[in-house]
């Protein structure tokens, strides 16, 4: 295998979980309960918080947020390797969040139901518009542009955007507000400042980085029995700009931060591959196999078990699969099984860690989340991107994983493709009646959100081909 200084994995489980997002939310109301989030119930889907337990959906945000805090090392790390300060990476990380919040108002603000109910030809294309206005805001430029005229070109667009955020007329009397905002990307938005800023002080400290975590999760307990009057709820409810920031989102931070440990050890691992010739490929590839089986069937388990609520025989055969998957790496100390083995451990002890938890408020669940919840999802996401590093980068499964890391690659575009670029389109054209007959049953529904997702990955491999990347 020839190691490569990008590490398609990550851009594997990024891309993984964005068409996973799109698929899951184009689906029909047809298919089983486990086709859904665990706690909306088909076909009226009516949110229930008494409903415990997790399905694939509930993956898809954390896998995420896990490969947000993995890309830390390779953009934060490597620029304070090459003596970028402290300080301006933290200005650099305050900005970006501030335009992922921009893009959160501006991109809810432009959804076609946001414009008009029922949806109309002009929610359409001011839609389309929104979409390609983002491009001078978010792609990189080409260097043979002057400075001045990319600055220009950048700041001609986001006046346009707030001109149109103020003047366009919404649906049901609604009007511009900073509160109406995409939630997921506002997430990102506050992991962008607060998972940076932790990364930042901590690059060489990963003790001093997971220590935060307690002194967050006490403020969450203390809010969870109703601590009112002390300085902790003060603390928890305190936000100077609440359209902005709220205590609450840091409870992500339990995600991003060992997605940022992974991405260290992938790092690494990328330096060791760039200096040892790959002399045991054929010794590894028994344990990469086994490996491969084990981490794919602990999602796949973990899963089952904890949505069919067989407890206790999931920590057994959890426990089982673990100490196979240890025991078959603790042979040949090669440059690709330290790795595995690393993240595997940690992955295990979290994935543990969140069972062990299970029980505490109620049991898991994805809203309101629990902290079982942030643990285990950890935990699979940890045996995902193991899985991945396999496919891609050990087997080099290039052609068969395109899909997913060259969506990976352009997580924006893919994110937004289905609701502002594929649906308008469909709709435009008059194909979207045909795809919206496919619900009368569980197969047809399911291939509905297969065609949108289909046409979703095809939009962001073009644009990641040409290379134009949107980035904050």
């Amino acid at each position: 295998m020839k190691s490569s200084k990008r590490a398609l994995s990550l851009d594997a489980l990024r891309g993984y979980a964005i068409l996973t997002m799109v698929l899951s939310g184009t689906i029909a109301n047809t298919l089983p309960r486990w086709m859904y989030h665990a706690q909306v119930l088909p076909p009226d889907h009516i949110f229930n918080p008494s409903i415990y337990g997790i399905t694939w959906v509930d993956l898809v945000f954390p896998f995420f947020l896990f490969a947000m805090g993995a890309a830390f090392p390779f953009s934060l790390g490597r620029k304070f390797d090459e003596g970028v300060s402290r300080w301006r990476l933290s200005f650099d990380s305050i900005l970006r969040g501030l335009q992922l919040a921009f893009f959160a108002i501006f991109l809810q603000h432009i959804y076609p139901w946001s414009l008009s109910d029922p949806q109309d030809y002009r929610a359409w294309f001011i839609t389309l518009g929104g979409f390609l206005l983002f491009f001078p805001m978010f792609m990189r430029l080409p260097s043979e542009i002057p400075p001045w005229l990319r600055l220009v070109i950048k700041m001609g667009a986001y006046g346009l955007a707030f001109l149109l955020l103020f003047t366009l007329h919404y649906a049901d009397g609604r009007t511009f507000s900073l509160d109406y905002s995409n939630i997921i990307i506002l997430v990102l938005a506050n992991m962008a400042i607060f998972g940076s800023l932790v990364y930042i002080f901590t690059i060489r400290n990963r003790i001093a980085r997971i220590a935060i975590l307690p002194f967050v999760m006490a403020i969450l307990l203390c809010m969870s029995v109703n601590f009112n009057g002390s300085w902790q709820k003060a603390l928890f409810d305190f936000s100077p700009l609440p359209w902005l920031y709220k205590f609450y989102y840091l409870k992500y931070l339990f995600i991003v931060i060992p997605g940022s440990i992974a991405g260290e050890y992938l790092l690494e691992w990328i330096r060791n591959t760039e200096q040892t010739r790959r002399e045991h490929q054929q010794k590894e590839k028994k344990e990469a196999i086994v490996l491969l089986s084990i981490t794919m069937s602990l999602i796949v388990w973990n899963l089952y078990g904890l949505f069919t609520r067989q407890l206790v025989l999931n920590l057994v055969v959890t426990m089982l699969l673990l100490s196979i998957g240890i025991a078959s790496l603790y042979k040949t100390p090669t440059v690709n099984l330290q790795f595995w083995e690393k993240l595997f451990v940690t992955g295990s002890y979290l994935l543990l860690l969140g069972l062990f938890f299970e029980a505490f408020e109620g049991g898991i669940r994805k809203d309101t989340s629990t902290f079982s919840y942030y643990f285990v999802t950890s935990g699979l996401a940890f045996m995902a991107l193991i899985s991945f590093s396999i496919l891609c980068d050990f087997f080099q499964w290039k052609h068969a994983t395109a899909f997913l890391t060259m969506s990976g690659q352009n997580p924006m575009i893919a994110y937004v493709g289905s609701s502002v670029v594929v649906g308008p389109l469909l709709n435009i054209t008059g194909l979207m009646k045909y795809v919206d007959m496919l619900s009368h049953n569980a197969w047809q529904g399911l291939l509905r959100g297969v065609i949108i997702t289909t046409l979703v990955t095809l939009l962001a491999m073009f644009f990641t081909k040409i290379k134009w990347f949107w980035r904050t």
